[in-house]
């Protein structure tokens, strides 16, 4: 008796090519792995985390962190992967490899890195979901969080007024984590 097996579809040669030439771009978007990034505060005690992932308008970034101080506070990712407590002046910063003003509200800018300002609530948790959309996961690229030194995520003290310069008036460094592979 014989028995014959058919398939309907794509070779893998058409899928390979789909993939390379960008048409099934959600699926390897999908696929893409998660950069987890640890938290810590001034004293350099975990205070929660942050999961990256590429997606298709950009990095999705949730975060989740307890102990902060309630209230409005600036989120930015900064331009160097260090995180040297107390101050976290090793991150540098903004991540900006376009050379734009800092705001989202400024015609001129916004940095790469500047982000809407995150709301702790009144227990110091907070659990947020943000999509940076002028940066990317993928090593080479000029907008990579990936590149050669790496870069941070940044809790401030304050609120992000997303115009005044270098940084928004968002005061202190609160809570920082290296962004890594």
């Amino acid at each position: 008796m014989l028995i014959f097996f058919t398939a309907c579809g794509t070779t893998e040669d058409n899928l390979q090519e789909e993939v390379e030439s960008g048409n099934d771009r959600s699926a390897k978007k999908e696929e893409s792995e998660e950069v987890i990034v640890t938290l810590t505060n001034n004293e350099g005690e975990n205070v929660g985390s942050a999961v990256l992932q590429e997606v298709d308008e950009g990095v999705h970034i949730k975060v989740d962190a307890t102990h902060l101080p309630s209230g409005t506070h600036g989120f930015h990712i900064h331009e160097t992967g260090a995180c040297e407590a107390p101050d976290f002046e090793s991150a540098g910063g903004h991540f900006n490899p376009t050379d734009a003003e800092h705001g989202l509200e400024n015609p001129d800018g916004p940095h790469a890195g500047d982000l809407p300002n995150i709301e702790v609530d009144e227990d110091g948790t907070i659990q947020d979901d943000i999509v940076a959309d002028m940066v990317t996961l993928e090593k080479g690229q000029e907008n990579s969080l990936l590149d050669g030194d790496g870069s941070s995520l940044m809790i401030h003290s304050d609120a992000d007024d997303h115009v005044s310069q270098p940084a928004g008036d968002a005061g202190d460094r609160i809570a920082c984590g290296v962004i890594e592979e």
